[in-house]
């Protein structure tokens, strides 16, 4: 899989909103502080767009703050839009087990609560299925049990501004995926 150089010099473009690009399909994936997930998606090769956000809770329109409070059920996630004719849904799926633990519940690194949990929000049977086969595939690597949820994707709720590619626009981690 190729990584996609970063162009530090163009202006940053906004998430897709509501449908992306012709052709293109939909991830969302949930695995710590939704920073360094966003910035380790955009270096792959075939994503088109990424938005961070919020999903898998039972609060319509969440705001960073409530979402912080722990009473929204909802994760800290990022919906990927790629091109599947240059990267493939288990080929991000490889990136997404390398970028965090996925053996912590509801933590990563310093970072806890249930918005920092591991989750696979799938969007059609097909996603579904790579998903529970790669956790099946990736299990013998870890020493403790995969906690990772593989749910139906449902509303995905885009983040305030600032926190749109926050990396790359601030270049300060301060939270715990590793990008590579």
């Amino acid at each position: 899989m190729k990584l996609r150089q970063r162009d530090t010099g163009s202006a940053l473009a906004p998430p897709f909103e509501g449908h992306g690009p012709d052709g293109a399909e939909r991830a969302t994936f949930a695995a710590g502080c939704f920073w360094a997930v966003e910035a380790a998606f955009r270096q792959v090769h075939g994503v088109l767009q990424t938005a961070v956000g919020y999903t898998g809770g039972h609060v319509p329109d969440p705001s960073y703050e409530r979402v912080g409070r722990h009473r929204t059920g909802h994760a800290e996630a990022v919906e990927v839009w790629f091109d599947p004719a240059q990267v493939s849904y288990p080929e991000l799926l490889e990136v997404f087990w390398r970028i965090h633990n996925p053996t912590t519940r509801n933590r990563q690194g310093l970072d806890f609560g249930s918005q920092y949990r591991s989750a696979i929000f799938y969007h059609d049977a097909g996603q579904q299925e790579a998903a529970i086969a790669a956790r099946d595939a990736e299990q013998p690597s870890h020493r403790r049990p995969i906690v990772t949820q593989i749910t139906p994707a449902s509303a995905f709720y885009r983040a305030e501004e600032y926190h749109q590619r926050y990396l790359e626009k601030h270049g300060h981690p301060g939270c715990a995926a590793t990008i590579r």
